[in-house]
C-alpha cells in the first residue's frame, strides 16, 4: 500500500476502518505523542484533559511539580475521571462509584494511585488491595522546553533520539525569540475542531509541501498579516524542505547558518509590536553570536504534531477519531514575558490565519475534506496518490547528521513520512525501527 520509493501510497490508507484500527495498535500505542505545553498547567494540582490516539488522558502537575499523564479512565467502571477540559484538583474522583486517585507524592508510591474506596472496609470488607487498581500512566513523558511528549510503550527509545535533529527546528518555535532556550507559553486557550478528513492528510500537509500554496492564492490576496502588505505573513528568506528520512520527520525551513541577517519587518501595523521584535532581533545576534542557527516555517514529527515556527507561531496535533474524521487542535505561542501589546496582537494575528475561522485553515480543511471523500468509493480505493515529485534528488545536510535537502518544491517529505508509517504498521520492534538513526547521545559523544 505504500510504495514510497516510486511516490506511491494507497488511497485505501485514508479510509479503511481495519487499517485505522491497526494504526491505533502499531502508532498510536507505541510513538511518542506529543500532549500539550507546560503552560497549560502552571500551578500544583492543575490539569488539561489531553488525548493520545483515541485515548483521554489526563495531563497534570502534581503537587511536587512534576507533570504526569494518565488515562482519563476510573479502574472500577471506565468512566471519565475529569469531564471538564481543564482545572485543579487534588484528587480525580470518579462520579460514578466515588473512587478517587491522586498524584500527590505525598500520599501515595506512584502517581495515580487508589486513595479512596467508599466503604473499603465494610463492603469490601478491606480485602480490595487499592496498590493494584491505580489509574493506568504511561510509560514515559518528557518535558521538552514546554512541550510534554508522552508514549504508553516502556521500550520506547529516549525521546531525544527519537525526535533526532530534528529537534533543532523544534527548538526555532519553541525557544524564545531572543534565542535563549524555551521560554514560550501558550496565549488564548486551545483551539478544537473536527474534520472530516483522515488524520494523516494534515501532517503531510505541514511536513513539506509548498507545492499546495496555489489554494491559499486569495488569501494572500487579501492580506492578512501583521505588516499591513498583501501575503499571509511577511516575505521571509528562501524555504528548502528539509526531511530526516530515518525518523520521518520533515519541515519547510533554512539550512544551517552561522549569522543573523538584518532585521525584516514584521509587525508594521503595530509600532510598539515593532519594536518588540527588532529589539529582540538584536538580543538574539548577541545571544547566539556565531553559533549554528537555523530557521522554521513549518515542520511535522511523526506521527501527528506539527508547528508553525515563525508567522504564526502555533503547535497543531491531529487526533485520530475515524478512519475519516480527525480532532485538530491549535494552541498558540508567544514569548512568556513580552509586553501584553505584542501578545494581543499576535493573538488577533493567529485567529486570522488558523483554527476552524482562520482563513488559511479553512483553505486547507477544503482540499483534505475533499481528498477523503473523493477516495471512499470502490473504484477510488484501487487508486495511488501521487507522490513522485523530487524522487531521487535528496542530498544529505553536512553539519546535521540523518538530515536531507530536497530542494523548494518537492514530495521527498512526505515520502518519508510514509515510509515510516509503513516501517510502524508493518511491526517493526524498536531495534529496527531505530537501526538507522542518528542517536543524539552518541552524535554528542
Amino acid at each position: 500500500m505504500v510504495r514510497a520509493d516510486e511516490g506511491l501510497v494507497s488511497r485505501s490508507i485514508f479510509v479503511d476502518d481495519e487499517i485505522f484500527q491497526q494504526e491505533l495498535r502499531q502508532i498510536f500505542s507505541r510513538a511518542w505523542l506529543f500532549v500539550g505545553h507546560e503552560s497549560l498547567v502552571p500551578k500544583p494540582d492543575d490539569y488539561f484533559v489531553s488525548r493520545m490516539g483515541t485515548e483521554s488522558v489526563i495531563l497534570t502537575r502534581d503537587r511536587q511539580g512534576q507533570i504526569q499523564v494518565m488515562l482519563n479512565s476510573c479502574t472500577h467502571r471506565g468512566m471519565k475521571l475529569c469531564r471538564y477540559d481543564h482545572g485543579n484538583n487534588r484528587t480525580f474522583t470518579c462520579p460514578y462509584h466515588g473512587w478517587s486517585f491522586s498524584t500527590d507524592g505525598k500520599l501515595v508510591e506512584r502517581p495515580g494511585e487508589l486513595v479512596g474506596v467508599p466503604g473499603h472496609a465494610t463492603h469490601y470488607k478491606g480485602e480490595l488491595d487499592k496498590k493494584q487498581w491505580g489509574l493506568k500512566t504511561v510509560a514515559k513523558v518528557v518535558n521538552y522546553k514546554g512541550a510534554i511528549w508522552a508514549t504508553w510503550d516502556p521500550g520506547a527509545p529516549p525521546f531525544l533520539d527519537y525526535l533526532g535533529n530534528m529537534r533543532l527546528y523544534l527548538d526555532a518555535a519553541l525557544d524564545h525569540r531572543d534565542g535563549s532556550p524555551g521560554g514560550s507559553e501558550v496565549i488564548g486557550g486551545v483551539q478544537k475542531w473536527r474534520v472530516k478528513c483522515n488524520w494523516k492528510f494534515a501532517p503531510e500537509n505541514f511536513i513539506g509541501d509548498l507545492y499546495h500554496d496555489i489554494s491559499h492564492r486569495s488569501v494572500d490576496i487579501v492580506g492578512i498579516g501583521p505588516g499591513g502588505g498583501k501575503g499571509r505573513r511577511d516575505p521571509s528568506v528562501s524555504r528548502s524542505a528539509i526531511c530526516f528520512p530515518d525518523l520521518g520527520h520533515g519541515l519547510l525551513g533554512r539550512l544551517p547558518y552561522h549569522e543573523e541577517g538584518p532585521y525584516a519587518p514584521q509587525y508594521a501595523r503595530y509600532p510598539e509590536v515593532e519594536a518588540y521584535y527588532r529589539e529582540i532581533h538584536e538580543k538574539r545576534t548577541r545571544t547566539l553570536g556565531s553559533a549554528m542557527r537555523v530557521q522554521t516555517s513549518v515542520g511535522t514529527i511523526f506521527p501527528n504534531m506539527s508547528f508553525h515556527g515563525r508567522q504564526p507561531r502555533t503547535l497543531a496535533v491531529f487526533h485520530p477519531i475515524s478512519p475519516t474524521e480527525m480532532e485538530m487542535w491549535r494552541m498558540y505561542l508567544v514569548d512568556k514575558d513580552a509586553p501584553d501589546a505584542v501578545k494581543e496582537a499576535a493573538r488577533h494575528y493567529f485567529l486570522r490565519y488558523s483554527g476552524p475561522g482562520g482563513m488559511t485553515e479553512s483553505d486547507d480543511m477544503e482540499n483534505w475534506t475533499g481528498a477523503t471523500e473523493a477516495s471512499m468509493g470502490t473504484m477510488s480505493r484501487e487508486l495511488y496518490f501521487n507522490y513522485q515529485m523530487g524522487v531521487g534528488h535528496a542530498q544529505p545536510v553536512p553539519e546535521i547528521p540523518g538530515c536531507a535537502v530536497n530542494g523548494e518544491y518537492t514530495e521527498e517529505n512526505a515520502r518519508a513520512f510514509y515510509r515510516r508509517w509503513g516501517q510502524f504498521m508493518n511491526g517493526r520492534d524498536w531495534t529496527q525501527l531505530m537501526a538507522r538513526a542518528v542517536r543524539i547521545e552518541e552524535q554528542a559523544a
